[in-house]
């Protein structure tokens, strides 16, 4: 769930998802970063909706897909929340996937906690990895906790449960409350050791204190030493608070308004240049064209980046700097539509258009080093900077030259730096080239990528 909003109060405490000072911070050291687990660092994440993957939205039918997204490159699956949801206040007929009803239970419209428990086991049969949604911070307004615990909750100020935004179907939890942060994590140990997954994305992490996640994050990895941990937020303290990853907002938004024509190609300098500010150089940024939040309200990728657009936008989702980049449900049909959050819309997958596009990248990643999140980055003057963006990547021997035509209009390349002028194998034309040898043209919204 995501709100574009800077702060929230509730009863006079303040939540804060942002510094209270415009400055930037100093860079944050190494040291405090947690370890990557090594399957992540040339891996990619494909998100799926459980609800609107298949006609009947069970894990059985969802599992018939697995070859085909084997096929496709897809190597860590992350689950929108698979828990029952909360019917008190609940919205729409079928309701949030974020308002959950009970932690440790699975919700029955996907089946039951065997057939979550055999699906596990087929994908990591696939040599596959498994996420799952967790919503810490608030729980369906129907939870026991509610009855059970009514402590658990922060109150408004008539001295109810309180909520946040407009989210009416949930109760916000207080995190000063010990006894709900060790029950909170029982939770989540439930679901390493009973059913075998391999991490965690968190909802709304950036409203969660990160002295929670320092206690919370070490004893996962007692129960699983490889844990990924992925955080929907973009706080500089939950990168030292245990997390692996996080949400690269500001640089999506400005992927949205260079594709838009508002902002020229270089404008996405500025946004990696506060990352390598701000974020110590492990922090990975997970990159995307699309998500659920996006695709049901914003109308990405298929508005946000529509038709050729979208090309070279994945491309460099796909290849930038530190990243692990994104796939939403349905992104490689593609479906052109919002999937809704509230009622049943299944994806019908019948042309799999972008599938062999994202094939290509996805198996590049996987097999070249210089694509790993840890791998080194370089701009690459290649032409006019307001339309084209370059780049190169490095590791172990192994270059990759990245070239993307950020416009609506031709570009000509031109690759001054002799570093360029050899043979390369052209990744989507599968022939060898000497992109510096001469100048060139780059159609609108093109693309080339060179392994070196």
């Amino acid at each position: 769930m995501k709100k574009q909003l800077i702060f929230i109060a509730l009863t006079g405490i303040l939540f804060s998802c942002n510094s209270k000072k415009n400055t930037s911070p100093a860079p944050l050291p190494d040291t405090l970063i947690a370890d990557h687990p090594d399957w992540i660092l040339q891996g990619n994440i494909y998100e799926v909706n459980t609800r609107q993957y298949t006609a009947s939205g069970k894990f059985a039918d969802f599992a018939t897909h697995l070859n085909r997204l084997k096929d496709m490159g897809v190597q860590t699956l992350w689950f929108m929340p698979i828990n029952p949801i909360s019917k008190k206040d609940r919205k729409g007929s079928l309701g949030s996937y974020y308002a959950i009803a009970d932690y440790t239970a699975i919700n029955p419209e996907y089946g039951n906690m065997e057939d979550w428990k055999k699906l596990v086991a087929q994908i990591h049969e696939q040599g596959m990895k498994v996420i799952i949604d967790w919503v810490p911070n608030h729980t369906g307004a129907d939870h026991p906790w509610l009855d059970k615990h009514p402590d658990f909750f922060i109150k408004d100020s008539t001295g109810k449960p309180a909520t946040m935004f407009d989210w009416t179907d949930t109760r916000v939890l207080d995190f000063s409350n010990r006894e709900m942060q060790d029950s909170m994590i029982a939770a989540m140990k439930f679901w390493l050791t009973e059913t075998g997954i391999d991490g965690f994305r968190v909802d709304v992490a950036w409203n969660v204190p990160g002295d929670f996640w320092k206690k919370c994050i070490p004893e996962l990895k007692a129960v699983k030493q490889d844990l990924f941990m992925l955080a929907e937020g973009d706080k500089p303290y939950l990168m030292t608070s245990g997390f692996n990853a996080y949400y690269p907002w500001e640089m999506f938004h400005m992927m949205v308004k260079v594709a838009a024509g508002e902002r020229p190609a270089f404008a996405l300098d500025s946004i990696k240049a506060k990352y390598d500010t701000v974020y110590p150089k492990k922090a990975i940024p997970m990159y995307f064209t699309s998500n659920h939040d996006e695709n049901s309200w914003n109308k990405s990728d298929y508005g946000t980046f529509p038709g050729t657009v979208h090309a070279p936008f994945a491309v460099f989702t796909q290849t930038m700097s530190n990243t692990v980049p994104l796939l939403y449900s349905g992104q490689e049909e593609p479906v052109l539509r919002p999937l809704p959050f509230f009622e049943k819309d299944s994806i019908v997958f019948s042309k799999l258009e972008r599938a062999g596009f994202y094939k290509k990248l996805q198996e590049l990643r996987k097999n070249n080093p210089a694509l790993a999140a840890d791998a080194s980055f370089k701009k690459v003057n290649a032409g006019d900077d307001k339309a084209v963006y370059a780049f190169a990547r490095e590791k172990a021997g192994k270059k990759i030259l990245v070239i993307l035509n950020l416009s609506k209009k031709e570009q000509a390349i031109q690759l001054n730096d002799a570093e360029w002028k050899q043979e390369a194998l052209n990744v989507f034309s599968g022939t060898r080239e000497n992109p510096g040898e001469k100048a060139w043209k780059i159609q609108p919204w093109g693309y080339a990528v060179y392994t070196y």
